[in-house]
């Protein structure tokens, strides 16, 4: 039996993958979908959390506002954390890093072809942008693609609605 003093590792699950493959739509169903069930979890955009211009990339400071902001959670008692970031699953050690606390990290790198990212880009991206973030977006899938380690999980996004995707990552994550 675990002491009261030792809190229980975190799980965390990171989910990766090009801009429009739908991690955020993703992050948003689990947490719809968990919050049901009613299972205790959080939700970090990691790319808010070094949004800056110019930006800060260099001083690691996306890593020090992670751990911030999970030591908040975690004195509120949280340990399962849902963390999105196009780049996130070849960070992990970083990442678990920073969380500082030893936890058990699952990555999902979601993938779409170069159409879908594009179709749901421009539902999304206004004005001169669009062709600057499709480009960004192809060079990152083809990135992402040569550079995941084989422990991450690939799903795919093309032709599936989020429910179904969320269910489907819910049953392989196990947390319910």
């Amino acid at each position: 039996m675990r002491p009261e003093s030792t809190p229980q590792r975190s799980e965390v699950l990171l989910i990766g993958g090009r801009a429009g493959v739908g991690k955020t739509s993703l992050a948003a169903e689990l947490h719809h979908q968990l919050s049901v069930k009613r299972v205790k979890h959080a939700v970090i955009e990691g790319d808010n959390l070094d949004l800056a211009y110019p930006p800060p990339w260099d001083h690691g400071l996306a890593e020090q506002n992670l751990k911030a902001i999970w030591q908040n959670y975690r004195a509120l008692g949280y340990r399962r954390l849902i963390y999105t970031n196009t780049v996130s699953v070849l960070q992990s050690a970083d990442l678990a890093r920073a969380l500082g606390d030893d936890p058990l990290v699952v990555a999902a790198l979601l993938t779409a072809s170069d159409d879908t990212a594009r179709a749901r880009l421009q539902g999304r991206e206004i004005g001169a942008g669009l062709e600057t973030h499709v480009e960004k977006s192809s060079k990152r899938a083809a990135e992402l693609d040569r550079q995941t380690p084989v422990w991450v999980q690939r799903f795919g996004t093309d032709g599936r609605t989020i429910g179904e995707l969320g269910t489907e990552v819910l049953a392989w994550l196990g947390w319910t």
